[in-house]
């Protein structure tokens, strides 16, 4: 089989399933790059030597070699690559194409009753609906979003991104957390609006007055970051936090290895969040808002992390004092979520799948997975994602 991923740049959030597909198919597996990264996104250290990496082609560099690769092979996957033309003709070839997204109405699905917007939807995905396509949802949000517009019945799958994976041996992982008598929170992420780095300070107020032992690692930079560290002097919490700016993505994982507790308070505009998976495979007990993409496919509510609703503070307070009252009870989720992501949401285990889905869709055949990724995606209304993730009525 040969195979072709086509995105805007390659970034380290997705080089885990890149690497693991060349592992399987070697010289038959392409990435086709379709522009240089950002500068802004260079700065975060996102950036690549793509000349280092051999499965890697840039359409900007050998256009007609790129062009080529996306006609003729077995396999193309797009993300989003700003040349819709790219996936035109290779959907109207009426070979197995495979689409990846995160959700289209981020803001509110009330915007897919916009004339302009539903003629640009029609473009880009209805009208192949009835064609050798399928869509891959980069976040449990995107299914209900093109189920909206008519788009790929039937045809949507859970998908997401695979950080890379790291292992432990059952006595490192045991002793990895900080045993100093304090419960360590890590936050990681940039300090802007939609992330909610404030909500740390709020939480540190309330522990602080409870009494508890803690401490709060913030790792990231942003606008807000001035702000957040002169509220912490203010509210004379400097004790409880540690400030570490800029934190490359292996940094975060050390850190992260040696906390007990992941909170990430993004609203509902992170369309993924792939620091859940890497607070996950850290052994990190999760406190994530359950708008996040990644949320509810990642996270089983009350037994390998926790969800709150609605981008609501308070009701992530009452999480995180619960697991500080009973944190002997609630740690095991810890081990839980480490479980989930070594077992199943990994790169390698994505890979598998996405290479046995492909190859039964060359013969002509839908098999989804069971669970996990490949999985069918069902179309669930935002507003009822919470409730379907916990039971609850609200």
């Amino acid at each position: 089989m040969t195979f072709v991923f086509v995105s805007n740049y390659i970034n380290h959030h997705q080089i885990p399933l890149c690497e693991a597909l060349y592992q399987e198919l070697g010289s038959d597996y392409t990435f086709i790059q379709t522009m240089p990264m950002e500068q802004e996104r260079v700065a975060m250290g996102w950036g690549v030597d793509v000349r280092s990496l051999p499965y890697v082609k840039c359409l900007y560099e050998a256009e007609y070699d790129c062009l080529k690769k996306i006609a003729e092979s077995d396999v193309v996957m797009f993300g989003w690559t700003g040349r819709e033309d790219l996936a035109d003709s290779r959907l109207r070839s009426g070979k197995v194409t495979l689409r990846v997204s995160e959700r289209i109405y981020r803001e509110g699905q009330w915007k897919a009753v916009s004339p302009r917007g539903l003629v640009a939807k029609y473009r880009e995905h209805i009208r192949y609906r009835g064609q050798n396509v399928c869509m891959l949802c980069a976040g449990a949000y995107a299914a209900s979003d093109f189920h909206l517009i008519g788009a790929y019945p039937d045809k949507m799958f859970r998908w997401g991104y695979f950080t890379a994976l790291r292992t432990y041996g059952e006595e490192q992982f045991a002793n990895m957390k900080l045993c100093d008598g304090t419960l360590h929170i890590v936050w990681a992420g940039r300090f802007i609006q939609l992330k909610h780095p404030e909500y740390m300070v709020h939480l540190a107020n309330t522990l602080h007055d409870r009494g508890h032992r803690f401490c709060i690692h913030m790792l990231g930079d942003g606008q807000m970051e001035p702000q957040i560290r002169q509220d912490v002097e203010n509210n004379g919490l400097a004790e409880h936090f540690q400030f570490y700016g800029y934190t490359a993505p292996e940094q975060v994982r050390d850190v992260m290895e040696k906390c007990h507790i992941h909170i990430f308070t993004s609203n509902y505009l992170e369309g993924w969040g792939a620091v859940v998976n890497e607070g996950m495979n850290s052994g990190c007990v999760e406190v994530v808002n359950a708008q996040v993409g990644a949320a509810p496919y990642l996270i089983r509510h009350g037994d390998n992390g926790l969800v709150y609703p609605d981008d609501r503070y308070d009701k992530m307070e009452e999480l995180v004092i619960d697991l500080f009252d009973h944190w002997e009870e609630r740690k095991g989720m810890g081990r839980k979520a480490y479980e989930t992501i070594r077992d199943m949401w990994n790169a390698e285990h994505a890979a598998k799948e996405l290479l046995r889905f492909t190859n039964r869709l060359l013969q002509g055949e839908i098999a989804p997975a069971k669970e996990g990724p490949l999985s069918a995606a069902p179309p669930v209304r935002p507003k009822k994602m919470y409730q379907m993730m916990t039971g609850s009525r609200k």
